[in-house]
């Protein structure tokens, strides 16, 4: 017999004909009052996904002025890459960082066919691998962050993922973009991942599950809250979180906040 308390899923991304992300019926609501919800707040799904990947999804709601693919790389404008935001995207990497070919020619060379599964370039930006955790030598990552380190680029491991990713490629960049263009005084963040904390370091609030990287890392930021709340639940809490932060009690007149927020609860990163 189903669990009588288990939450209802809705799907929200089918890949290949199979159903492959899901919220609760209580998260979509949420997302729903959040994205129509108080004049001047916005809603802005943020995800290391590629622009494909991201489209791939129909969240609840209505759809978002603005979005954040490829780990801050894309900022889509009605669902089109802004092309003067591709601009300083390129301008910073060319020079900052090491070409990503480099870092290509070092991963090829290196990663054994032992413990690959794929290996992968995501927009022409970054590389990240997936591999077979538990063949994965002891030391192979420290080494490629050791070697990296000095060309502008940085490496973490998630899971099964190996990601690398230049320095000045980051969410919080292009979040802060998107306040720039709508003049936001808060901004609000929420997520799980190591890639994730640059985000929840450059807002106002953040919120970060009880799953996840960041959790088993135990990272905190003095403005971040940990939930204790994991999955799904953590989902609906951060939801529930962010129309309360942007939907605060204001005196007569004042402006209400616009206010970029991630729910990488809803968007999850490439798999």
């Amino acid at each position: 017999m189903p669990d009588a308390e288990a939450p209802r899923l809705l799907c929200v991304e089918v890949y290949e004909g199979k159903p492959l992300s899901y919220v609760t019926e209580t998260a979509a609501g949420l997302l729903t009052e959040l994205a129509s919800g108080a004049p001047g707040t916005l809603f802005v799904p943020t995800t290391t996904r590629t622009r494909e990947q991201y489209h791939r999804i129909h969240l609840p709601g209505r759809t978002p002025e603005f979005a954040i693919c490829a780990n801050g790389g894309h900022l889509l404008v009605d669902g089109v890459s802004d092309p003067d935001w591709q601009d300083q995207v390129a301008r910073r990497l060319t020079a900052q960082c090491a070409p990503l070919a480099e870092i290509r020619d070092r991963l090829s060379r290196t990663a054994d066919p032992a413990w690959l599964l794929k290996d992968r370039v995501a927009e022409d930006l970054f590389a990240y691998l997936v591999v077979e955790r538990a063949l994965l030598p002891d030391g192979w990552v420290k080494d490629l962050t050791a070697w990296a380190a000095p060309l502008g680029w940085n490496v973490s491991l998630q899971g099964r993922k190996i990601y690398v990713v230049p320095d000045p490629l980051t969410k919080s960049a292009a979040v802060r973009e998107v306040a720039r263009r709508t003049g936001a005084t808060l901004t609000l963040a929420a997520g799980d991942s190591l890639l994730d904390a640059d985000l929840l370091k450059a807002a106002d609030q953040g919120w970060r599950p009880g799953h996840g990287e960041l959790a088993d890392a135990g990272w905190s930021a003095p403005q971040v809250t940990a939930l204790p709340e994991a999955g799904v639940a953590a989902g609906e809490e951060i939801l529930r979180q962010f129309i309360r932060a942007s939907a605060p009690d204001r005196s007569e007149g004042e402006q209400p906040a616009r206010s970029p927020s991630a729910p990488a609860a809803c968007v999850p990163s490439p798999s």
